[in-house]
């Protein structure tokens, strides 16, 4: 009997108890305090000091910090395209979790995993400011600070033993600040070959879990973890000094410099197939270098012609003449829907023979492919004419250094120069009396002015000054000012200042140029373009 009794109140204790954290569960979620009262609502000038501490920390930080930036316009133009950035960076997650899932669930014995629902909601993340730093390396590095306050739909549902669970992430929160550093910057299109993003700090995630329909966060406990386990985490893979490297470019084809000029005479077509039910064409020739980010250069279209002339022609930068190929294709015109491909063919450049024209007949293929057995059918001849022109060694570094200025002129005193100071224009400019802007430049001693502007708040000069100097001017200042002249005689106010500005010129020599909008002292919100280059003496 004894031993019965203890069966059952070993039962009955654990029956009890397990009755009891169930009932506590739902009644720790369900039930609603009644003692909750609305906050107060004061004016800012009769907070404390503590509480003003506290909110401190939601105000922007360009607001606080003067090395942080307004950015009102990334945020605009993140709301307009966060429709199709959610559907873009869904796509994007799904191929990139579909895999590792698959390698994953067969160690846990798993049937499946996969998403039922997959969104990021209609809310996008704000950036409350941006800092970007000024480096001598070929580099751009910009701080952000995110906070996202999202609505995203997301179900996971996984399947194991025949049973079936769904977990779904609601009311996210992500606090985040990284550090986005573009490099290197190179020469071609988008000018920077690898991304890499740190966080300065841990980031902070706040999230909903939904398990069976209930709240799972809510169990005491499990949300500290679950935070301090995603803060350690991310913190382990991307707090800096350490980065996520998203590759863009390859930088060793990217630095490539240009070494030579492919010019293209598409001259005529002989031949081509019939692509209209009037039993015609409307051709047109498109062509494309490889490894060239540049958009594909087109000729006209001839109408109703299947022996067409063109005569046209065309020029390619060539970066390496022994890897890059000219593909060529010729289309059908349509008013309407795709335009028909009616042939294609390449030209390798290591064929062109350097400095000599090269008429060539093409072709039309189905395919590039040589194992193609479709490329046996006739679709049209094509001739151009192409000419290779290598660069010399003094034109490849001009070509390829933006930043490559003349040289002085011959006659320039050895260990000095030529400076070069081009101004080109003026915005928000605006006199009290009038607006008739025109530049002083003054510069040891010796004044230039540009050609004045009648009534133009926002006036273009592009005019150049040069000064001969017998030695680099590291240490000297040049004065630039914006001067409004009235056009009437005899008024009280024929001058007037608009605002001026003095520029260090130790940053033209170590650059050799420069290309910059300042603000203009004494001007509201008054800037002045001014181009600078030092042109070193050779001797």
């Amino acid at each position: 009997m004894g031993i019965v009794s203890t069966v059952l109140g070993f039962f009955g204790f654990g029956f009890g108890t397990f009755l009891g954290l169930l009932i506590g569960y739902y009644l720790f979620i369900y039930t609603q305090p009644s003692d909750v009262k609305d906050p107060e609502i004061r004016p800012l000038v009769e907070q404390d000091t503590k509480t003003l501490e506290r909110m401190l920390a939601e105000i922007p930080l360009w607001v606080k910090s003067p090395d942080y930036d307004r950015v009102d316009w990334l945020n605009r133009f993140i709301e307009n395209m966060w429709p199709y950035l959610d559907k873009a960076i869904c796509k994007t997650v799904r191929e990139i979790v579909k895999p590792i899932i698959a390698e994953q669930i067969p160690k846990y014995k798993i049937d499946s995993v996969e998403f039922e629902a997959l969104t990021l909601g209609s809310l996008p993340p704000v950036f409350q400011g941006m800092k970007v730093y000024t480096t001598d390396e070929k580099e751009l590095i910009m701080e952000l600070l995110m906070k996202w306050a999202g609505n995203p739909n997301i179900n996971v549902a996984a399947k194991a033993f025949g049973l079936k669970a769904s977990v779904q992430v609601v009311d996210l929160q992500v606090f985040a600040a990284p550090r986005i550093t573009l490099k290197p910057l190179v020469p071609t299109f988008p000018c920077f070959a690898k991304i890499y993003v740190s966080l300065m700090e841990k980031p902070h995630v706040d999230f909903g879990l939904k398990l069976f329909g209930a709240d799972a966060m809510s169990i005491p406990g499990l949300y500290t973890f679950v935070q301090d386990l995603i803060k350690d985490q991310v913190a382990n893979m991307y707090l800096w000094p350490k980065a996520l490297e998203v590759q863009i470019l390859d930088p060793a084809k990217a630095m490539r410099k240009p070494v030579g000029i492919l010019n293209v005479k598409v001259l005529r077509a002989m031949k081509l197939e019939k692509k209209d039910l009037m039993g015609s064409s409307d051709p047109y020739v498109k062509m494309k270098l490889t490894d060239d980010k540049l958009p594909s250069k087109k000729t006209t279209v001839k109408h109703k012609n299947l022996n067409p002339e063109w005569n046209e022609e065309f020029s390619f930068v060539v970066k390496d003449p022994e890897s890059q190929v000219l593909e060529i294709r010729v289309y059908d015109w349509e008013k309407v829907g795709n335009h028909d491909k009616m042939g294609v063919n390449v030209v390798s450049l290591k064929e062109l023979p350097p400095d000599e024209p090269k008429v060539m007949t093409l072709d039309l293929l189905k395919s590039v492919d040589p194992n193609d057995a479709q490329n046996e059918k006739s679709r049209g001849q094509l001739v151009m004419e192409m000419h290779y022109k290598p660069f010399d060694e003094e034109m490849a570094n001009k070509f390829g250094d933006p930043h490559m200025v003349e040289k002085a002129p011959e006659g320039a005193p050895p260990g000095g120069g030529l400076l070069v100071i081009i101004v080109h224009e003026a915005q928000d400019v605006e006199g009290k009396y009038h607006t008739n802007p025109f530049v002083r430049v003054l510069f040891k001693g010796e004044e230039r002015k540009t050609k004045r502007i009648k009534k133009n708040r926002d006036p273009r000069w592009e005019e150049e000054f040069q000064f001969m100097l017998e030695e680099p001017p590291t240490n000297d200042k040049v004065h630039v000012e914006v001067i409004s002249s009235s056009s009437r005689m005899g008024l009280l106010h024929p001058k007037e200042t608009l605002g001026h500005v003095m520029i260090n010129l130790s940053d033209v020599v170590n650059n050799r140029r420069i290309n910059e909008k300042y603000h203009l002292i004494d001007s509201k919100n008054g800037r002045l373009q001014v181009e600078m280059q030092w042109r070193a003496s050779s001797s």
